[in-house]
């Protein structure tokens, strides 16, 4: 049984009720002296705590998507996500594997509900492989739309983070359909897909030296396979990103970085900086350049300011990087060529919930700017 089943938390759950019901009708019995009564309260109660966090640690997981599995949750997930490709990418750099519906009305017919499909990117210069979902919306499929070139959008999440929870838990392909649907957005592709490319480590979408060379594998390789296989666009101004706290650090810097893929980038409670921790290691290895170039707010005070669009999002009450929000605003605008927008909300957290209420806006944001 898997991390996220269902049945696991059902078991948990059962588990903690049947314990507390069997502490409450056994404590008479145990109410005695002697190390047996003593041991017996002690394995009620101690059984019983344990079993209470485990149900709501294991509801909180499913609900916000910290880990996929228990190898991921142990550490011990064995699979890096980084191949070198000895027979000159015979397979191509895109491999569909499979489709799944979209949820809600006309879901079963692609030119009515879209359709997403999962995909194998491998890249072309990084050597990076890693799944992904691609959102294709119910235009993509309808005939007067068939030499239409659409915008697409690269969706990240957060760290760890699994790529279903895009459609799963935020829902972006339904918002986005829902949106075109009513005239507010234009249709547009979505690649979904978490930017840990090398678990179990957090890269920050960096190219670490001797390492997983992630900003090469999301400024070049990604784009790169997508026109190879999709109807999308071959400019920047065809190209967004949006992604929720590492997503949304990996947004803006792509953004910032690679003004020539990426005409807009969305930082949803996003931060300005690479961190350096344990789920990161060493990822500039004494590089000061690189290092520097990580950190957002370096970037914009001593590189030219790009020709690119920002929209960053925080909320006042909840959100760990309100006031370092406020000064990334203010430290854009005054660079007069970078655009900044922004989303404050009165309160919300750093959770599903909080990002859900901003996609709708931030999509239709991104859409705007996308040609």
């Amino acid at each position: 049984m898997g991390l996220t089943s269902t049945t696991v938390l059902l078991v948990a759950v059962v588990s903690a009720v049947t314990l507390f019901v069997g502490t409450v009708w056994l404590w008479p019995r145990l109410a005695r002296r002697g190390w047996r009564a003593v041991g017996g309260r002690v394995g009620l109660l101690l059984g019983t705590q344990v079993m209470l966090f485990a149900s709501v640690g294991l509801a909180a997981n499913q609900a916000f998507g910290f880990y996929a599995s228990w190898a991921d949750l142990f550490g011990r997930e064995t699979d890096q996500g980084v191949v070198v490709d000895h027979t000159g990418g015979s397979g191509g750099p895109l491999e569909v594997l499979g489709t799944r519906q979209v949820d809600g009305p006309g879901g079963r017919r692609p030119q009515q509900g879209g359709q997403i499909q999962k995909v194998a990117l491998t890249g072309r210069t990084s050597h990076i492989a890693t799944p992904a979902y691609v959102y294709l919306p119910p235009e993509y499929f309808q005939p007067q739309y068939r030499t239409r070139v659409f915008p697409a959008a690269v969706v990240l999440t957060g760290y760890p983070g699994t790529a279903e929870a895009l459609f799963e838990k935020l829902h972006y392909p339904r918002t986005a359909r829902d949106l075109a649907k009513n005239g507010r957005t234009q249709p547009m592709i979505l690649v979904m897909l978490r930017p840990t490319v090398a678990p179990p480590r957090d890269t920050e979408c960096v190219d670490v030296p001797g390492g997983p060379q992630t900003e090469t594998f999301f400024a070049k390789d990604l784009p790169e396979a997508m026109r190879a296989h999709y109807r999308v666009g071959r400019e920047p101004a065809g190209w967004g990103v949006i992604g929720d706290s590492t997503g949304g650090y990996c947004a803006l810097k792509l953004a910032l970085h690679h003004p020539g893929v990426y005409a807009a980038g969305v930082g949803l409670s996003a931060y300005y900086k690479a961190p350096l921790d344990p789920t990161t290691g060493d990822l500039f290895h004494g590089d000061a350049k690189l290092r520097d170039e990580a950190d957002l707010r370096w970037f914009l005070a001593h590189r030219p300011a790009p020709d690119t669009s920002l929209l960053v999002t925080t909320s006042k009450i909840g959100e760990s990087n309100y006031k370092a929000t406020l000064k990334f605003i203010d430290q854009v605008k005054a660079t007069g060529k970078t655009r900044i927008s922004s989303i404050v909300l009165d309160s919300g957290g750093h959770n599903f919930n909080t990002w859900r209420r901003e996609i709708p806006a931030a999509l239709q944001w991104l859409s705007g700017r996308l040609g």
